[in-house]
């Protein structure tokens, strides 16, 4: 029963700290989730299995009532050539005025979702680190980027460590239905 305990105590520590930013990177402050919400497209990401094959990525944010944020996230399986929906759930880590969030898509684990660049004129892009430098994403309003601003955040992602040759450059050709 001890042995049950401290593997229930360590498993939630180790996903606590998963939802903080990696080391050296600092998520965006001022940020006003208000303007957040909305519908964003996947323009590139580093690979990971629970989007592998995924072509058409978006996400669509929407405030819930009790002050956290609905998460769905739909991309075109193209292995199983059909769409494919994912709903979560995410919560500020601390001050609504930092762009450092928890996303849950599987019950109580939580990962980091840190809002490192943003188009803080218009938001109309955002550049999305996970809980390390394995995650990143790449966002925009529209379902492409203007050349300049993919090369800013190119050189930003590198300077923050990432690595920017591994990204997958998202194809967004199909039309959600």
């Amino acid at each position: 029963m001890r042995l049950l305990n401290f593997l229930s105590v360590a498993a939630l520590g180790l996903a606590a700290c998963s939802t903080s930013a990696p080391d050296g990177i600092t998520p965006v402050t001022p940020f006003e989730i208000n303007r957040y919400l909305g519908k964003w497209y996947e323009i590139a990401r580093l690979d990971h299995s629970f989007e592998r094959d995924m072509t058409d990525v978006s996400a669509n944010y929407r405030m819930q009532s009790d002050g956290s944020v609905e998460v769905i996230n739909r991309g075109f399986d193209t292995k199983r050539n059909e769409w494919r929906d994912a709903i979560g759930k995410a919560k500020f880590t601390g001050d609504s005025n930092r762009a450092s969030l928890k996303v849950s898509f599987f019950g109580p684990f939580y990962g980091g979702y840190h809002v490192v660049a943003l188009d803080q004129q218009a938001y109309r892009w955002a550049m999305v680190a996970g809980p390390d430098r394995d995650y990143l994403w790449i966002l925009a309003r529209d379902r492409q980027l203007p050349a300049e601003v993919k090369a800013q955040l190119l050189k930003q992602a590198t300077e923050l460590g990432f690595d920017v040759q591994k990204l997958i450059w998202v194809s967004q050709n199909r039309r959600d239905q």
